[in-house]
């Protein structure tokens, strides 16, 4: 599996959870996958299918991700074939003739086509061997995407008993899956649950306040790169894109209003990197299996926890850091409330109105948002280990965690709140409450006499954005709570009454200024490479990609040019080595990229570098619980060629103590790197090594006590090194 893997896909390692799939299906039995945007999950199909002796099936919604499926396996080298409306009589035949004669690996259709009582014939009269169901969430009604064409899919266990199914979707919750299993009938499969986490995706939520201009901020920082701003109507999309083109950005509008040879155009003009930016409503996106967009805007923020997270997986599908950012306010929820009170349907209406409140709790979390969204989904989330016995304190790519709030005494203001809760009968809202405490001369507040209540203005040193946001506090901390439905209340919680009681003093979160610069984020975990030559290789890229008729990133991903700018390969068995080059893309292009490259090389006297072991790459990463193992492996290199610590940190943009901790996990891991040349003066080392033996080492704060405070934890950190 891994020589075809390698071959034809370029790559040396698996994904979590793909080699075990892969090794099931083949086993012949049914299985369900759970995995995120970009997590690698066509591969779990489309490696069996090269194994198996007949044709794989594969049902797809949508026609614009079959074209792309099938043009990317065509340029790895594999026989794959669509069928799907947009082809004529005369072309479906060709391509039922050629799986007749065993000319096609792996077939995609729509689910309708099942709706043919001729095509299902067909499909009986071939070597079926395996049955693949992609957006599996489309058949359950409780998912945020059901397709009643969905449903026709049942058959394949009564036509096809013998024949495996695997299912795959990237967002279901726990009962959206238990449905999906249903639906389907599978025969006592085997569920395959990757982590939701994507880790190259910083999550950001900011206040929807001079919304175009934060946007024109965050679109300047990722200039030459892909973005898609999503928007609530077709109105806003035209009306943003026709703003940024005047702002001289490359941007296009997409929406269900424009005519279908206008929205395949635009999306065909930002697949093949002509256009940088689709402002689009949700219409566009599920489609599109581009995996180099860097930056996802929720210009309006969506209607459910599942669509966003589906719509912000379209960043970074090639595992480069991406930001998602969304833009919340208060009119904005106006906007979804006003149209869910449009649906005739009382269950849909309610179902709807608990999804908006799920998003809205998302959006007003005043806890890391990572956190938040993966428990949605069901599952834990640990922030990763910094040291042995030490966890970060954020998952360091969310707003909240990279922007961490300072805290305030908040005893007096929540003993306010909730005391003005309590009197008015816990039957209002948060924007009423807060207009109790300010004394604004509301006629609800005068009907209520809630006027001449002692909590009525005791409250002048907050305003109302304020008040409202040491609600959300006392709500998260469990001091207070909201019910559900359309007009959510505010009540207090035994918790909240205990704290009034006994009059204990509490710490709350301050308001948080928005996380005006998204850079750090951005660049966190980001591959040092040669710039220059990375816009050479794509200029390349496109020009062979437009000569092939496919998008850029069918040729290689920005992984790969990343790749040839750090580690500049000059002949096929270096380049072999690159991460994507497969046997059919090695023979196809190498030739010009190797060209480009001994170029670059000759031109600035620059060197040929050693590309890693994958598997080592892998390995660092894995142990230390990294998403960039790649500053490990720089800080190896570095050791290597026996710079100082301070060299080191100057040159990876660390401080002091990170590169101490670099050298911490490779020598932990067992890397083979010497550090002898970094060894404390002997004096120096001799004092700590008796301080560790006076005190131990577990801890490091003893030994820095018992030395007198005159060394620095940093250097007690390095002499421990050698002192085991």
């Amino acid at each position: 599996m891994k020589q075809l893997l390698k071959k034809y896909f370029g790559y040396d390692e698996f994904r979590p959870l793909q080699e075990e799939i892969i090794e099931y299906v083949l086993s012949g039995k049914d299985c369900f996958v759970l995995m995120p945007t970009g997590g690698g999950k066509s591969l779990c199909y489309q490696l069996p299918a090269l194994k198996l002796n007949g044709l794989t099936l594969v049902v797809s919604p949508l026609i614009a991700l079959m074209k792309d499926q099938v043009d990317a396996l065509k340029t790895n080298g594999i026989s794959a074939e669509y069928i799907n409306s947009s082809l004529s009589p005369v072309q479906i035949q060709k391509i039922q003739d050629d799986i007749v004669a065993g000319k096609i690996k792996i077939l995609y259709i729509a689910p309708e086509r099942l709706g043919s009582t001729g095509f299902k014939k067909f499909l009986m009269a071939v070597n079926v061997k395996l049955i693949a169901i992609d957006e599996a969430h489309c058949i359950s009604q409780w998912g945020h995407d059901f397709r009643p064409d969905y449903r026709s899919l049942k058959l394949f266990k009564s036509e096809f008993s013998k024949v495996p199914i695997i299912a795959l979707t990237a967002t279901a919750t726990p009962k959206v899956q238990e449905d999906i299993v249903k639906q389907l009938s599978l025969d006592d499969p085997k569920s395959f649950i990757s982590s939701f986490n994507r880790e190259n995706l910083a999550m950001i939520v900011t206040r929807k306040k001079r919304a175009f201009e934060k946007l024109l901020g965050l679109l300047q920082k990722h200039k030459n790169s892909s973005a898609i701003i999503y928007c609530f109507s077709r109105k806003d999309t035209e009306k943003i894109a026709m703003n940024l083109q005047a702002e001289g950005f490359n941007a296009l509008p997409y929406h269900a209003g424009l005519n279908s040879e206008t929205r395949k155009k635009n999306q065909e003009l930002f697949i093949k990197d002509e256009v940088s930016i689709i402002v689009a409503t949700i219409a566009f996106g599920m489609g599109i299996d581009k995996p180099d967009v860097r930056l996802v805007v929720h210009y309006t923020f969506p209607k459910t926890i599942e669509g966003y997270y589906q719509e912000i997986g379209r960043a970074g599908r090639d595992g480069l850091p991406s930001d998602c950012v969304l833009f919340y306010s208060y009119g904005d929820v106006r906007k979804h409330e006003f149209f869910i009170d449009q649906m005739e349907d009382e269950v849909e209406r309610e179902k709807s109105r608990e999804k908006l409140s799920q998003i809205i709790e998302y959006c007003e979390t005043v806890n890391c948002r990572r956190k938040h969204v993966l428990k949605y989904f069901g599952e834990e989330y640990s922030f990763p280990l910094v040291s042995k016995d030490e966890e970060q304190k954020g998952c360091e790519s969310c707003d909240i965690c990279l922007n961490p709030n300072s805290m305030f005494d908040a005893t007096e203001i929540s003993q306010k709140i909730i005391s003005c809760v309590i009197r008015t009968g816990s039957r209002f809202g948060r924007n009423y409450i807060a207009d109790v405490l300010l004394g604004k001369d509301l006629q609800q507040i005068v009907d209520n006499q809630h006027n001449n209540l002692s909590v009525f203005g005791i409250v002048s040193d907050f305003n109302k954005d304020e008040i409202n946001h040491i609600m959300k506090s006392l709500i998260a901390y469990g001091f207070l709570q909201t019910s559900s439905g359309k007009y959510p209340t505010v009540s207090v919680t035994e918790k909240g009454i205990l704290f009034l009681k006994q009059k204990e003093a509490l710490e709350l979160p301050k308001m948080r200024e928005d996380l005006e610069d998204q850079e750090g984020s951005v660049l966190r975990g980001k591959m040092q490479y040669d710039l220059k030559l990375f816009e050479k290789l794509r200029i390349m890229r496109k020009q062979i990609a437009d000569q092939n008729s496919v998008p850029p990133f069918m040729i290689f991903s920005d992984v790969s040019l990343q790749e040839m700018s750090r580690y500049f390969p000059v002949d096929k068995n270096s380049f072999a080595k690159i991460e994507g080059v497969g046997i059919k893309k090695l023979e196809s292009f190498s030739k010009e990229f190797l060209f480009v490259i001994s170029s670059h090389i000759q031109e600035n006297n620059l060197q040929s570098t050693e590309i890693p072991n994958r598997g080592q790459i892998h390995n660092i990463g894995r142990r230390i619980g990294s998403a960039s193992p790649e500053r490990y492996i720089k800080t190896k290199e570095m050791l290597c060629k026996k710079l100082s610590i301070l060299e080191i940190a100057d040159k990876q943009g660390f401080k002091y103590g990170t590169i101490v901790a670099h050298i911490e996990k490779i020598i932990s891991n067992g890397e083979d790197v010497d550090i002898d040349y970094l060894k404390p003066s002997q004096e120096r080392l001799r004092k700590i090594k008796i301080a560790f033996e006076k005190c131990g080492d577990e801890k490091l704060k003893p030994v820095f006590e018992y030395l007198k405070r005159e060394y620095s934890y940093d250097e007690i950190r390095l002499g421990k090194l050698f002192y085991k």
